[in-house]
């Protein structure tokens, strides 16, 4: 068992079968981890996924925002035939 650099929780795998470059996943904080190390056992948390989160929250933003302005240039449009 190895702890969990984050929330210190005990994450369910053996330190022996850890290989440089493998992900693990901390069950209780739910972060990804990668092994750096073997020896001594080092893990850097995973930064991707928080970062593409970010990015799929900036994109979804963005869609609304562009469905605002079409709704409001239908809007406009309507005005203009009457």
């Amino acid at each position: 068992m190895i702890e969990c650099p984050e929330c210190s929780s005990d994450i369910d795998v053996e330190e022996d079968e850890l290989d440089e470059g493998e992900s693990i996943l901390c069950e209780e904080c739910g972060r990804n981890f990668t092994v750096t190390s073997v020896d001594p056992l080092e893990l850097v948390e995973d930064e991707g996924e928080s970062d593409d989160e970010d990015d799929l929250d900036e994109e979804i933003d963005e869609d609304d925002e562009d469905e605002e302005e079409d709704d409001e240039e239908e809007e406009d449009d309507e005005d203009d035939w009457r």
